[in-house]
């Protein structure tokens, strides 16, 4: 965690003003006081960059999206770098500047109850995006999680093959502190726990670092041995990176897989290194996103963009509007049909000097 285009073309103005308005760490920067609260501003706050794909597609894709329904509405976008008191005070910027819509990706979903709450009592319109915050939210975007796991779990067995019944397995989880994580983790082990002889060794990841992946690999291989497992669940493409670099010095082949169907990820899979991503609807989740927050922005109903309605985690909150997307897990095989064909990277991307026999093979030119 599909035919659709994930490129998009910014006009030079556009991404002028969208930088222009963005400030790196602190929220909103001293030009920006006193601004927003025309009913004109949209602000979006995403939690991190370690994951390439937030500045790389969901970003520039919202943006995109918002300028073409709402020509004349500004975005206040911040990323908070994983920080907790970082992401608050760029929430609480947008609030005082006037903004009356914000889009959220939290950091740590447990965090934003009391935000949204004062949001909530000043009118200001919360769209929780990619994650789900606690606190009264006006919208919900993201994917069914749960069946991410699921499918990941599943394409892990694939790979394990004939002796999955016998295997014993590596969990490597996302971060504690998003709320996707333990779905993840819930919706893989429904899968595992039932296919495989026993999870042997498991860490949840803080930040989703890779570092700190390969740190718990490394460990896992001298508590359990070289030949202690027979495959590894990794949350995502970043992390999965770290793992196969640790097994990698340990002379260690065993199937792999991640999630967000990374560029590195994806050379990886036609590598060999890797076994399977998780491919997600990012272009429909952010372009649904940016659409519920203009009409937010615009008093008008969101009824038709959504499709069920959920519970904040805690159950304090009921009831909230959602649109959940699916996902696919894609090996080397679905390359060419999927990430080449909905251009979410170019051949020549993938396909770089190391890597072009394992285009050649995959039958991507």
């Amino acid at each position: 965690m599909n035919a659709w285009t994930r490129r998009v073309v910014i006009g030079t103005a556009t991404l002028s003003m969208a930088l222009g308005l963005a400030a790196c760490g602190e929220a909103g920067g001293d030009d920006d006081k006193g601004s927003g609260g025309d009913g004109k501003t949209i602000g979006l706050l995403l939690p991190e960059n370690k994951t390439t794909r937030y500045e790389t597609f969901d970003r520039p894709i919202m943006e995109s999206k918002i300028k073409s329904l709402c020509g004349d509405c500004e975005i206040k976008y911040n990323n908070a770098a994983q920080d907790i008191e970082t992401q608050k005070k760029q929430f609480d910027a947008l609030i005082t500047q006037g903004v009356k819509v914000i889009i959220l990706d939290s950091v740590d979903y447990k965090s934003t109850k009391g935000w949204i709450e004062r949001a909530d009592k000043e009118g200001v319109k919360v769209v929780a995006y990619d994650r789900l915050a606690e606190g009264p939210l006006s919208a919900y975007v993201s994917y069914d999680n749960e069946k991410i796991g699921r499918l990941q779990g599943g394409a892990l067995i694939k790979a394990l093959g004939a002796k999955a019944k016998s295997a014993n397995v590596v969990m490597i989880n996302g971060s504690p502190t998003d709320p996707n994580a333990p779905f993840f983790k819930k919706g893989a082990h429904s899968v595992l726990d039932k296919n495989v002889k026993k999870v042997v060794y498991e860490q949840d990841i803080p930040d989703w670092s890779p570092d700190e992946a390969n740190r718990k690999m490394a460990t896992a291989i001298d508590k359990l041995g070289k030949d202690g497992f027979d495959g590894v669940y990794s949350a995502n493409d970043g992390m999965a990176g770290g793992i196969i670099t640790a097994l990698k010095q340990r002379g260690i082949e065993v199937p792999v897989g991640g999630q967000d169907a990374e560029l590195a990820g994806v050379q990886r899979l036609l590598s060999g290194e890797q076994d399977f991503t998780i491919y997600k609807q990012i272009k429909p989740e952010a372009e649904t996103t940016a659409e519920i927050a203009v009409r937010l922005l615009k008093g008008k109903k969101i009824d038709d963009l959504i499709d069920r309605k959920v519970n904040s985690l805690s159950g304090d909150y009921k009831g909230i509007p959602a649109k959940l997307y699916d996902a696919q897990a894609i090996t080397k095989d679905d390359v060419a049909g999927t990430i080449v064909k909905d251009k979410v990277y170019k051949a020549s991307e993938i396909c770089t000097k190391q890597f072009k026999a394992a285009c050649a093979e995959a039958g991507i030119k």
